[in-house]
């Protein structure tokens, strides 16, 4: 008896070439070899900046001893001078291949030296005390911005020839406007004239900072306009970028052959359409996370509030080099982990990444 032949499953025409070719085979295998290799890249990318990082004060007029001598008005002794350059690493008699030794064995220690400008704290401590403001401020206001302009970029972009088509414009125009204008502009109409929300800072005076309801309340009535100035700036950027990557993905055969197969618009807008066109939208939100932590300076001078930028613009007045490596650091530590972050999603949601790049 002859065996019968077998036929081979059928393979959805929607899903050939696509990035839901994985999610519709019931799992996700993850990347390491592209993994692996990403890292590698970002490790010697992370060598490079921290050297940069150590030569480029180095190369600057002056440093923070000159100015702290400059403003103590000769009470200081050149003992104490000496003194003061040594616990900064500044001591002109050690060779700089030296010093450059000394700034990496601190670093693998987790010392990023002592802060001048903050009365002599260490600099781990005066980044620690104002780095969660920022992360859970404009953070959190990034993730919403990202979240809502891609959502409404992609309904857009779904639905063109709208009268939706008119917010592509205005939030473009609202893109253009500079951050500490909408600042401004929120503090005098919701806290001067209407008295709806505090105008700055992260917390009344007197209140004690701790996990009670006092506080959170007070936390979030005064980061409301700081976070509302952020979405609304930055809002236009994404709506419009998911807008064009979805007119280009909509042109795609895969989308067409699903709603021709009768699929929900549902099931073919955020299945197959959204899933290709937010690809390019995970580079770009990878690299405005990266930059949450140096890129608020005027928003923070604007609001008074206690994050990294205001702390960074002070280190910058007193030329406190220790903290602005600190600082930098910090900044080039998040803008790598978040590429990193961004490319094992982006291989994740697009086999073809690892598979040509692994």
């Amino acid at each position: 008896m002859s065996a019968e032949p077998t036929t081979a499953p059928a393979v959805d025409p929607t899903l050939v070439g696509t990035t839901a070719t994985r999610a519709e085979r019931g799992g996700i295998r993850v990347p390491w070899r592209f993994i692996l290799s990403r890292a590698a890249f970002y490790l010697f990318t992370a060598w490079a900046a921290i050297t940069i990082n150590f030569f480029i004060p180095r190369m600057m007029k002056g440093d923070a001893v000159d100015s702290f001598m400059a403003r103590s008005q000769g009470q200081l002794t050149p003992a104490a001078e000496k003194a003061l350059r040594l616990m900064f690493g500044l001591d002109s008699s050690v060779p700089l291949w030296q010093q450059y030794l000394d700034y990496w064995g601190m670093l693998l220690r987790g010392d990023l030296g002592v802060s001048i400008s903050t009365g002599m704290a260490p600099v781990s401590e005066a980044i620690a005390s104002a780095l969660p403001w920022t992360l859970g401020l404009v953070g959190v206001a990034t993730v919403i911005s990202f979240a809502v302009g891609t959502s409404v970029g992609a309904v857009i972009g779904w639905r063109r020839g709208s009268a939706l088509d008119a917010l592509v414009p205005v939030t473009t125009f609202l893109g253009t406007v500079p951050y500490f204008w909408f600042g401004l502009i929120f503090i005098a109409l919701f806290s001067s004239t209407l008295g709806w929300f505090p105008a700055g800072h992260a917390y009344e005076v007197g209140v004690d900072p701790g996990w009670n309801a006092e506080f959170i309340g007070q936390v979030l009535s005064h980061a409301a306009l700081p976070v509302l100035t952020i979405v609304i700036a930055s809002l236009g950027g994404w709506v419009l970028g998911m807008r064009n990557m979805m007119l280009t993905v909509l042109d795609e055969d895969y989308i067409t052959v699903a709603q021709a197969k009768g699929m929900p618009n549902r099931r073919v807008l955020w299945k197959y359409a959204a899933r290709n066109a937010v690809l390019p939208q995970i580079q770009s939100f990878a690299l405005s996370l990266g930059f949450i932590v140096g890129g608020t300076i005027v928003m923070e001078m604007v609001f008074s509030y206690p994050g990294i930028g205001l702390l960074l613009l002070n280190a910058t007045n007193a030329k406190d080099y220790a903290l602005m490596q600190g600082i930098f650091l910090v900044l080039v530590m998040a803008v790598l982990v978040a590429n990193i972050i961004a490319d094992i999603v982006y291989a994740i949601l697009d086999p073809r990444t690892r598979q040509t790049e692994g």
